[in-house]
């Protein structure tokens, strides 16, 4: 276990799944913190096993059920993409005795068919857990997004604004959060490397990393923006199929969110590209060569960056709780668009994320246009994000 621990919103998600399924399967990108929380929460009980260790590994995949009467529930599997042919061993051990819950929890930083094996039939349930939200980082997990509450939480001491742009180029891995004095820079440059090397390497849609590469830094740049993977891929010179490939993988490893547009029941006025969004924050500013805050905060990816890190903690928040989170975007053909639209509890939330302390009602045009066009809908109240 790390030294340093930092309380996670997910802890009674995972509590309660635990509790209920024979197991679970902790998925989230490299470095989130899945390998530190499940001993936290349940080392006193369950054995760790890494499957990432070449050595284990072997193991697990040459004879499974050798392996799995020395390992045997209840067991923490790290890391379990790495040994794949262990999986319906787990299932089969998990068949003889159905009604046993918590025999295996399982983490995996690829959310790829072998995830899918683990979860069929109702044998596992699904966990996601990415890098921290702000509230995680504050201490404050169990605090609710605005619009869940009338009451806004005088807790929350504003950050100055180059504190702010200064957090955003940090981003929200937990080593980076427990250790302050840790280069940001040289952790996200190293992350990155160790992200193609161990997670991309090894995926048959990626065959030339250093063009993977170039893909994930094309994505970058165009961060918040309507996708158009026909222009990636003439840019990159390579197949429209193949950037679709590679795009996949980047989701199916937690490492950017596809936001797609809200359809109500007037979809020909909306358009159907997809935006992209980086999962954390300080990773985007890394691949877009930002690194002082002055530079970040005034230069053109400045919306770019202040609509990530509002969506990362839409999205960090709701999925800490265990809840699938439902985010959109809508814009119509004219071009008017709301940048985020959550849907909760059957009614919609439009926020819209502007680059200014300074807000004005101007700046909500697109809401209201928004709630005209969709009036036969309940809404949640409305916000304008600003950037303190």
């Amino acid at each position: 276990m790390s030294p340093i621990y930092i309380k996670r919103s997910l802890e009674p998600a995972l509590k309660r799944a635990a509790a209920v399924f024979p197991a679970v399967v902790l998925t989230g990108p490299r470095q989130s913190g899945k390998t530190t929380l499940l001993p936290q929460l349940f080392g006193k009980r369950y054995r760790y096993v890494s499957l990432e260790l070449p050595d284990v590994r072997a193991s697990a995949e040459k004879d499974p059920r050798t392996f799995l009467e020395m390992y045997p529930p209840p067991a923490i599997f790290d890391e379990v993409q790495y040994a794949p042919a262990l999986l319906p061993y787990i299932k089969e051990k998990i068949d003889a005795d159905r009604h046993r819950s918590g025999q295996f929890l399982l983490t995996g930083s690829q959310n790829l068919l072998l995830m899918e094996k683990a979860t069929e039939s109702g044998r596992a349930a699904m966990l996601r857990l990415f890098p921290l939200s702000r509230r995680e980082i504050k201490g404050r997990t169990q605090t609710p997004l605005p619009w869940e509450s009338k009451r806004r939480s005088s807790k929350w001491k504003p950050l100055s604004y180059r504190e702010l742009w200064k957090v955003f180029l940090r981003g929200g891995y937990p080593e980076l959060a427990a250790y302050p004095r840790r280069d940001w820079n040289l952790w996200h440059g190293s992350y990155i490397q160790t992200y193609l090397e161990r997670d991309v390497r090894t995926l048959r849609q990626v065959g030339d990393l250093s063009q993977f590469q170039d893909f994930i830094r094309t994505l970058a740049a165009r961060s918040a923006q309507l996708l158009n993977l026909t222009d990636v891929a003439r840019d990159l010179g390579v197949a429209v199929n193949t950037a679709k490939a590679w795009l996949s993988v980047l989701e199916a490893t937690y490492q950017v969110i596809v936001l797609r547009p809200y359809f109500p029941n007037v979809g020909k006025r909306l358009i159907k590209t997809p935006k992209v969004y980086f999962t954390d924050v300080g990773t985007l500013c890394y691949l877009v060569g930002l690194r002082d805050p002055e530079h970040a905060a005034s230069g053109p990816m400045g919306g770019a960056i202040m609509e990530t890190a509002v969506l990362s903690e839409i999205v960090k928040t709701l999925t800490h709780r265990g809840i699938d989170p439902q985010v959109y975007f809508w814009r119509t053909i004219a071009g008017t668009e709301v940048d985020f639209v959550v849907e909760t509890r059957g009614k919609l939330v439009p926020i819209e994320v502007k680059l200014s302390a300074t807000p004005r009602p101007g700046m909500a045009s697109a809401i209201k246009t928004f709630q005209r066009t969709l009036e036969t809908r309940r809404f949640r109240d409305t916000w304008c994000i600003k950037a303190t």
